[in-house]
């Protein structure tokens, strides 16, 4: 049967009438897709106002280029030491660094190990401040701190050598060199303390020490 222009027409006419429905229907759901998400985005929008700004800082701050770890195996020489990339840190590294540099420099890299970690030990005890720098400035813990003389640093080779001890632990080497020691002194001298302390290493020219009495402390 022939197909009339006219009923020809009517065809393309209600097709036409089918796709710019179809088109109008896309269009709405783009608006109220583009609705929905502007509302959402609002109310993100409004928790994120009571968040201070140094958190929001915190929570969308780039993690460090490059993740630092803790070397596989710790040598306890000075050609494995020198072989590490010169130390640079924080704050926290920086107090380490300089107490290192004033109780153990001269020391084998195992004594400079050593006095290391007593200062971390005592930051993980519970008993002494929660910080590198804390324990640090605990008073007159390190000697150096009370003596009156300068805190310059005067030998960069000696400075380069401790910098790279503290970034070594605190980057999370073992510690298994003074037994969880917290307290330690040079063999020139006897503090009456030593006498109720557990001797735990002898390193260098320092004795190590843990008080037992103080781990049933801070574990109750």
């Amino acid at each position: 049967m022939t197909v009339s222009f006219r009923q020809r027409v009517a065809r393309y006419l209600a097709l036409a009438a089918v796709a710019l429905a179809s088109l109008a229907g896309v269009a709405h759901a783009d608006d109220l897709l583009a609705s929905r998400l502007g509302a959402l985005l609002g109310e993100e929008r409004q928790a994120l106002a009571v968040v201070p700004t140094a958190r929001l800082v915190a929570l969308t701050a780039p993690p460090p280029s490059a993740a630092r770890s803790a070397p596989d195996q710790v040598h306890y020489d000075t050609a494995w030491l020198d072989s590490l990339p010169k130390a640079t840190g924080d704050a926290q590294w920086q107090c380490l660094s300089q107490a290192l540099y004033f109780e153990a420099r001269g020391e084998s890299v195992r004594g400079m190990f050593a006095v290391g970690e007593v200062i971390l030990n005592r930051v993980d005890s519970g008993l002494f401040p929660s910080s590198v720098c804390g324990v640090v400035h605990q008073g007159c813990q390190f000697s150096y701190l009370c003596d009156g003389r300068s805190d310059a640093i005067h030998e960069q080779a000696a400075w380069d050598e401790v910098g790279k001890v503290a970034r070594v632990l605190l980057d999370g080497a073992q510690r298994n060199l003074t037994h969880g020691a917290t307290y330690y002194h040079t063999v020139s001298v006897t503090p009456s303390w030593a006498r109720h302390f557990d001797q735990t290493a002898a390193i260098g020219a320092h004795l190590f020490y843990r008080n037992d009495a103080d781990i049933v402390t801070a574990a109750n």
